[in-house]
């Protein structure tokens, strides 16, 4: 490999000025450790870091140009592959039946894990109907999510509701909220309507955490557990059924409600990437896209663009009240704790990760910022910092999302 010596001199210093920066970013970080009201120096971390930096960035400099350039579209570029509806509903298929075998041979950890990977995957493809499909930008979505969980919670503590006609009642309502947001942000674009938005989510927490005589404030609220038939998944029957695992001669599992909860919520996410699939080549998908392209040729071409922001936000809270009544299923707990900006910030990560209007992208991305941080658990010192760094690196490598939206396209006639 020929390198010319000015190019050798400047990957260098530039390699040198990047384990600088790594350095000095890291160094505060992990090189200095609390003793009480004193504290001692560690700087073997850091220097380890600001090392991998210099050696990745030497590395990628004395790559060949040709590989970093970006690659030359030609004109008339060669259309996607296409798969056959019943190859979809194959495969589909077996993923399903892959992931529903995890039951079996996962342990109550792992479960739970696969849950929480779940619910995120709901709370982003309904983020991604807003911010993705309709261009609305959205920082509260964790209100419709809190409207979710607490509806479960409340409906059963005042209205004996169940966990089944919560799942419907609570989309309803998570639904109805995302109208009732809806109709002020109606002339609201960018900044503006962000910061509407995050104002709607923090009132739902204020309101959840302060009015303590309906919903417990700070002290939260319990949900109960879900039944099926009557069968409850404990050990004892505790809302006057009858334990499931005695129904069927089972030795009793603490992992038996975790994984029932888990299968429910892989089905409903399946039918819910269906549905959002569908929609998205439907009419009401395709006003979508055009509200998010440009509002005002939108409307001129005679698209009811009040409809269209409201059934975005209907749409999108409605599957983020799914997702709260799961959340709500599985921890068996419900406090305002839970539904902070910080929860909003982490689904609108998710959606521009993945790729707007991407539901492929969508579930790769929850996928990856919730088992991520699981493993690396036994490095729980830079657990935070490892997710940091592969979060650049994804934007670096994929500045539009993993999964890039595809346009329909036309290609030249050839002569």
């Amino acid at each position: 490999m020929n390198m010319s010596r000015p190019r050798l001199s400047k990957t260098l210093v530039l390699s040198a000025f990047a384990a600088v920066v790594a350095l000095i970013l890291t160094g505060p970080l992990s090189g200095l450790v609390l003793e009480g009201y004193d504290f001692k120096t560690r700087f073997s971390a850091p220097l380890q870091i600001a090392a991998f930096v210099l050696i990745v960035r030497f590395i990628a400099g004395l790559l060949p140009e040709s590989w970093l350039a970006p690659r030359q579209k030609n004109e008339a570029a060669p259309r996607a592959t296409r798969f056959k509806t019943w190859q979809l509903v194959l495969g589909g298929l077996l993923v399903y039946i892959a992931l529903a075998s995890l039951v079996l041979i996962a342990s109550k950890y792992w479960l739970s894990v696969g849950i929480l990977a779940l619910i995120y995957i709901l709370l982003g493809l309904g983020l991604n109907i807003v911010v993705g499909f309709a261009g609305l930008l959205d920082l509260g979505f964790v209100g419709f999510y809190a409207v979710g969980a607490y509806g479960y919670a409340l409906g059963h503590q005042y209205l004996g509701l169940g966990f089944w006609a919560a799942i419907p009642l609570a989309a309803m309502l998570a639904g109805l909220f995302g109208m009732i947001l809806g109709f002020p942000v109606l002339r609201m674009h960018g900044d503006y309507l962000a910061i509407v938005t995050l104002g709607f989510g923090e009132i739902i927490r204020l309101v959840l955490n302060n009015w303590i005589a309906f919903t417990g404030g700070p002290n939260g609220i319990d949900a109960p557990a879900p039944t099926f038939f009557g069968w409850e998944f404990k050990a004892n029957a505790t809302q006057g059924g009858v334990p499931f695992h005695e129904v069927w001669g089972l030795d009793y599992s603490s992992g038996m409600l975790d994984g029932f909860i888990f299968l429910v919520l892989l089905t409903v996410v399946a039918l819910v990437i269906y549905a959002v699939t569908r929609l998205r080549g439907m009419p009401i998908g395709r006003a979508w896209e055009a509200l998010r392209e440009d509002e005002i040729a939108c409307r001129s071409l005679g698209l009811n663009h009040v409809f269209t922001k409201l059934s975005a936000f209907a749409m999108g809270a409605s599957i983020g009240g799914l997702a709260g009544v799961f959340f709500a299923a599985s921890q068996g707990f419900v406090s305002p704790v839970s539904f902070s900006f910080f929860e909003s910030a982490l689904v609108l990560a998710i959606v521009v990760l993945g790729g707007l209007g991407s539901v492929t992208g969508v579930i790769l991305a929850a996928l990856f910022l919730t088992l991520m941080p699981e493993a690396l658990r036994e490095f729980s010192d830079y657990r935070i910092l490892i997710f940091g760094f592969a979060m650049v690196l994804i934007m670096i490598w994929r500045p539009r999302g993993m999964i890039q939206q595809r346009r329909p396209f036309f290609t030249r006639a050839k002569g």
